[in-house]
């Protein structure tokens, strides 16, 4: 990973990001040039210590505080459901749980890089809230076991798949939702963004990986569409329905998408494809609680 690309990221929507961090430009870069590749271990540290130091955010505002660990906590949640099916032991045990099955060597491989990008977003997000950052959270494998609705989370791929996309289609809104309330921090705000990137990217894989799982029926889309009962949830598990509350809507900013501009071919089902809809922080722990053991709450 190279900082000096990064910064000149930023410089395109920060003209003055190298005077932030420092008033001379040309020894900023030639800084920087000095190693122009870290580790991926040292990437959040990094970002985080520029950040503050560019836009004087020493101490984060405490409505900022609050959503950062919010993210954090779903966050550690996704990382430990992820991470069970790859190591099969509850962190910090020796004892091995849980043998999960994969179909092949390439959705193990897609399940480990998701589980990589969701540690290195706990890390990064610990370590921009410093000591306000909340306890860390351990999930046992137990705890995603849900009743008797995903009690085969962890020995059915079909199941494990299923939550997942659950998961990564909540975690997608809960960043659009929290969004308005990281306006007073705009270095906080991008990072929040690149992340919520980062989570539809996942789900839309993950809805992939179902379709290949499915042997191509049903497809299920990259994106949320609307089932076949023709409401939003297009997961086939109607006890995640919260997770698609409200995405079949059809007005955006007081206009009806459908038919808009006389386009006879912007069905409602073209309509609800267009345009994700945002989550508040309640609704987001209520379905996030649907995933966990009655005793194990968000």
């Amino acid at each position: 990973m190279n900082i000096v690309n990064i910064l000149e990221e930023i410089e395109k929507v920060d003209g003055e990001i190298y005077e932030r961090l420092n008033p001379r430009r040309a020894a900023m870069k030639s800084f920087f040039n000095v190693g122009k590749k870290i580790s991926l271990a040292a990437v959040p540290l990094v970002l985080s210590s520029m950040f503050q130091k560019a836009y004087g955010q020493t101490t984060l505002p405490a409505a900022v505080v609050d959503v950062l660990n919010f993210a954090l906590s779903l966050e550690y949640l996704e990382y430990h459901f992820y991470n069970h099916c790859i190591v099969g032991k509850t962190p910090g045990s020796a004892v091995t749980d849980v043998t999960f099955n994969f179909p092949n060597a390439a959705s193990q491989a897609a399940i480990t890089t998701i589980r990589d990008h969701e540690k290195a977003h706990v890390d990064l997000l610990v370590t921009t809230l410093g000591s306000a950052a909340r306890a860390p959270i351990a999930y046992a494998d137990t705890d995603f076991r849900a009743g008797g609705t995903f009690s085969t989370v962890y020995s059915d791929y079909n199941t494990f798949l299923a939550v997942a996309q659950g998961f990564e289609d909540t975690g997608v809104r809960a960043y659009k939702g929290q969004a308005g309330n990281l306006l007073v921090s705009p270095g906080i705000l991008q990072v929040a963004l690149q992340i919520h990137s980062v989570e539809a990217r996942h789900a839309s894989h993950i809805r992939q990986m179902r379709t290949a799982a499915s042997g191509g029926s049903p497809v299920y889309k990259p994106w949320v569409s609307l089932g076949a009962s023709g409401q939003a949830n297009d997961s086939g598990v109607p006890q995640v329905d919260a997770v698609y509350a409200g995405e079949d809507l059809t007005v955006q900013a007081g206009a009806n998408i459908v038919g808009i501009g006389g386009n006879a071919g912007i069905t409602k089902a073209a309509a609800v494809e267009s345009f994700d809809e945002p989550l508040d922080k309640a609704s987001v722990v209520s379905i996030a609680n649907l995933f966990l053991q009655p005793g194990k709450k968000l």
